[in-house]
């Protein structure tokens, strides 16, 4: 059986289309039910449709409260038969309505080497950290932020000259492969995932 995904985003979806890009490879033991977006306007809602997978919007601006708006995107995934639920770049703190519901069947991805550097501008305070190493993170979610189960990471040294910029699209070019191999390992067998987690190293700096 094929695992269907339900993919949330908020934006432009680059690692949305990298896990669309993995999944349509022969083989996989998972495909695309619906991307769904908290903002009608996200540009990566016309990117999945053009590929032809089944988009959803639900607004969260159209909500009084978070609760509302998380059974509304549960009701949504489970209406087009999702079975795991991968956010990449949804930029919403979910309730209980939602991390209860899909618990132990929803990933995210994180920028940064959890447990350091939870919730937002990672990039700069690694940075600011001194750190000689950076990367990313892709863990299970639960109603703690950026605190679920780790399934992989990887990591990308840090240069004496890097801004948050540099450094950030250093670490997206690493979300774009762990991304999808942590959710095809974790579609295949989730158990199995989670003891052999995926560990993936970007190129050194050019000297």
């Amino acid at each position: 059986m094929t695992v269907r995904v339900g993919i949330l985003i908020s934006g432009a979806g680059s690692n949305m289309m990298a896990l669309l890009d993995a999944m349509a490879r022969p083989g996989s033991p998972s495909e695309p039910a619906v991307v769904l977006s908290n903002r009608p306007d996200a540009p990566g809602l016309a990117a999945a449709a053009m590929r032809g997978v089944p988009v959803a919007a639900i607004d969260h601006r159209a909500h009084a409260s978070r609760e509302s708006f998380d059974a509304a995107v549960d009701a949504a995934l489970r209406g087009a038969g999702v079975d795991l639920v991968a956010c990449a770049g949804f930029m919403r703190i979910m309730t209980p309505v939602l991390t209860d519901a899909w618990a132990g069947r929803m990933l995210n991805i994180h920028p940064s080497l959890l447990p350091l550097f939870r919730g937002t501008d990672t990039h700069a305070r690694a940075l600011a950290a001194g750190v000689a190493v950076h990367g990313c993170t892709v863990h299970e979610v639960t109603g703690e932020l950026d605190a679920g189960r780790i399934l992989g990471q990887a990591v990308v040294p840090v240069a004496a000259d890097d801004t948050p910029p540099s450094l950030a699209a250093r670490v997206l070019a690493m979300e774009h492969r762990l991304y999808p191999a942590v959710l095809e390992a974790f579609a295949a067998d989730p158990e199995r995932a989670r003891r052999e987690r995926v560990a993936l190293f970007g190129p050194p700096l050019s000297s």
